[in-house]
């Protein structure tokens, strides 16, 4: 996982209409929110529709987001530039949807799965410093826990309150991040 007080690394990448968005746009936020997702991982299906209610609340209280795809779309059709379109509209997503095609962001972010979420706190205005990473909260596909958010509530709460990073943060849990052929990462295996 991607060390606490780590900068935020620097992204540029196109949106679902084409448009380039970087970590820099974000300047000005009380938080920045970096969610590695896609649209095919039914881990990422469980959450979906209530991390997008959760988003809005946050976004009313300054909190940037930002999701990204890093899923090699030549293999997993369903999480192409097309289909995140497609899914952004249907679920009203209220934050950028980025695609990221070549995937080093992802390996920037050291992200390993789908839902990956990466919390960072504004650091002397100009750069974003690592709070939080870890899971949404603790429910999964079939494990009949409802999903509330709490984990991340909890990080997103404590950073807007001036307070501490949660002492315990648990990895998030998913589908694995679909690497190119040849291009997964040295911390992947």
């Amino acid at each position: 996982m991607l060390k606490l007080g780590t900068a935020a690394p620097d992204f540029i990448l196109p949106d679902i209409d084409g448009k380039m968005v970087s970590r820099d746009d974000f300047r000005g936020a009380k938080a920045l929110l970096v969610v590695f997702m896609c649209n095919h991982c039914p881990y990422v299906k469980h959450v979906r529709e209530h991390f997008s209610v959760l988003v809005k609340e946050y976004q009313e209280k300054g909190v940037a987001v930002v999701g990204i795809n890093a899923n090699d779309a030549s293999q997993y059709s369903d999480d192409s530039p097309e289909s995140m379109a497609r899914v952004a509209h249907e679920l009203g997503y209220s934050f950028p949807y980025l695609y990221d095609e070549t995937q080093e962001v992802a390996k920037a972010y050291h992200a390993a799965c789908t839902p990956d979420f990466f919390l960072f706190r504004p650091d002397s205005g100009t750069d974003f410093s690592l709070f939080y990473r870890g899971q949404m909260d603790s429910s999964r596909p079939g494990n009949d826990i409802s999903v509330t958010g709490e984990d991340l509530r909890a990080a997103l709460d404590a950073l807007l309150a001036g307070g501490h990073a949660p002492d315990v943060q648990k990895p998030s849990l998913g589908c694995n991040i679909k690497w190119k052929a040849g291009n997964a990462p040295e911390y992947f295996g």
